[in-house]
């Protein structure tokens, strides 16, 4: 009989580690799951956007969303905004609310638009959650319970301390055993499964399925099984970063609803909003320019946003933009930086996290012998869904217009664009993206999510009309957009209104 997975080893802390290993917890509560992590190594600690997936993720392991606010520093986040990546005026700006747009998949919404609407953004006339992203609305009001919004959201939180917070939520309530020692050996079986790593301060680590959550090292997958990173340096150039976090001028300043993209002359800058500080960062291509000249663009960017006086010095990060040809080997899945890492545009990192930890939880093997054929599937699954997260983060780049530096001219060529890609946008010239393009249940970006940046970054399909289509009926979900619009923006408090209330009373149940 083959052998049954009773003790799961997560390698590595952090958010990947602290979530897979709280997810695979909550969900098999007679499975043994060990954390070992080194002891004194910081978190690389920049993913602080998420998803409003992760809503959902910290219901299921049974954190309190107000002490998930108080204890990690975090506020809402309703989107994102983009600033200056079309043709890098002043005016140059457009939304990606998580909202789907009024009357998704019920009516021909683009047509409408095109026809009568063009000189509106789209977002702004097919949702409400730009207009209160523009006026810094909170997504929830003081009595909606917890989990539940209004408006659909996600989080701005602290990495730092949500590791911190995972941690002790997962060891305290959910019985995850915590090893603080260095990995110095892996040992294998003789069918070259991995059967226990040596620790120097803990001995031997004994598993039957082993996670690798040990950032870009990759410890198990990278450098133990030798599977290469399939680079994506030459589609999505960007592979630095700087990093820097800033207070805010008065306790009262307003907080951001959403995080801000602002395209600069070889990268773009991100600024996050946290209810105590602002977290802003600069991700650039080594290739177009030199590290002194990134760090005086994000000096000067902090500048234009009214930061004045000592500017700490930011935090470099470098990486390898791509994805691990495999993530399941034998018996170690890698899930965070292990298994791979894009620039953080659109947050997909943490979402990746959460996505193959709860697949994991889902399908987890019973035994050894049912391994391998979950890992194929597990594989072919994460394969699809780095290859479109990285056309998604490309559709970012090759409508623009901008044509001040190499760096925006090589994103637009050819040569740097996935043939499927290519194919889409030849299809969406005379049709919106619809489901039929995206058929999986699970899409990392739905096409509502393509709709937006799509017509966000000035492409103008030429719609033919079908007898199918309705104006009156699409015209119908526009003046329920403004309707919604006018409802919730008196009724919404401010970001940090809102905040300051969960920290005080936290919030009614769900």
């Amino acid at each position: 009989m083959s052998k049954p997975i009773e003790h799961v080893v997560v390698v590595g802390g952090g958010s990947a580690g602290w979530l897979t290993a709280g997810v695979l917890a909550a969900e098999h509560p007679r499975l043994t799951v060990t954390l070992v992590e080194s002891p004194g190594v910081p978190p690389i600690g920049v993913g602080e956007g998420t998803w409003p997936s992760m809503r959902e993720t910290l219901q299921r392991i049974g954190v309190s969303e107000a002490a998930f606010f108080r204890e990690c520093d975090a506020a809402f986040k309703q989107g994102s905004r983009f600033d200056r990546w079309v043709d890098g005026s002043d005016g140059d700006v457009y939304f990606h609310p998580f909202s789907l747009p009024q009357g998704y998949g019920e009516a021909n919404l683009v047509a409408a638009w095109q026809r009568a609407h063009r000189g509106v953004p789209f977002a702004d006339l097919v949702s409400y959650q730009p207009h209160l992203c523009v006026q810094g609305r909170a997504p929830k009001q003081p009595q909606t319970p917890e989990y539940a919004g209004v408006a659909n959201y996600g989080y701005h939180l602290d990495a730092g301390k949500f590791g911190v917070f995972l941690q002790k939520h997962c060891v305290d309530k959910l019985r995850v055993r915590h090893v603080l020692a260095h990995v110095v050996d892996i040992l294998s079986n003789d069918d070259g499964d991995i059967a226990a790593l040596r620790t120097r301060e803990a001995g031997l680590i004994e598993g039957d399925l082993f996670i690798d959550c040990t950032g870009m090292a990759a410890l198990l997958l990278g450098r133990h099984y030798g599977v290469p990173l399939v680079s994506q340096r030459d589609v999505l150039f960007n592979d630095r970063a700087l990093a820097v976090q800033v207070p805010y001028p008065t306790d009262d300043t307003p907080i951001a609803s959403q995080t801000t993209s602002t395209a600069q002359s070889h990268g773009w800058t991100w600024d996050i909003g946290l209810p105590a500080r602002r977290g802003v960062g600069y991700v650039y291509s080594s290739a177009h320019v030199d590290d002194n000249a990134a760090e005086q663009t994000i000096r000067a960017y902090l500048a234009s946003t009214g930061i004045t006086g000592e500017i700490p010095a930011p935090r470099k990060i470098a990486f390898d933009p791509g994805y691990r040809a495999r993530f399941w080997e034998r018996n170690v899945v890698a899930i965070g930086l292990s298994a791979g890492f894009i620039e953080p545009l659109e947050a997909s990192a943490l979402a990746l996290v959460e996505l193959s930890a709860s697949w994991l939880a889902d399908d987890l093997p019973a035994t050894r012998a049912q391994m391998d054929t979950i890992a194929a599937r597990f594989n072919e699954a994460f394969t699809y869904r780095w290859e479109r997260i990285i056309d998604f983060l490309k559709l970012h780049y090759v409508l623009s217009k901008r044509t001040d530096t190499d760096y925006w001219l090589d994103h637009r060529a050819a040569r740097t664009q996935s043939p499927r890609l290519r194919e889409l946008l030849a299809l969406w010239r005379t049709r919106a993206p619809s489901r039929r393009d995206f058929p999986r249940i699970e899409e990392i970006f739905p096409s509502a999510s393509w709709q937006y940046i799509l017509y966000g970054m000035g492409f103008r399909p030429e719609l033919t009309a079908r007898a199918s289509d309705l104006p009156e009926r699409a015209d119908q979900y526009f003046r329920e957009a403004a309707r919604l619009t006018a409802r919730m923006l008196p009724q919404l408090p401010a970001n940090r209104e809102m905040l300051h209330h969960i920290r005080q009373f936290g919030m009614p149940p769900g």
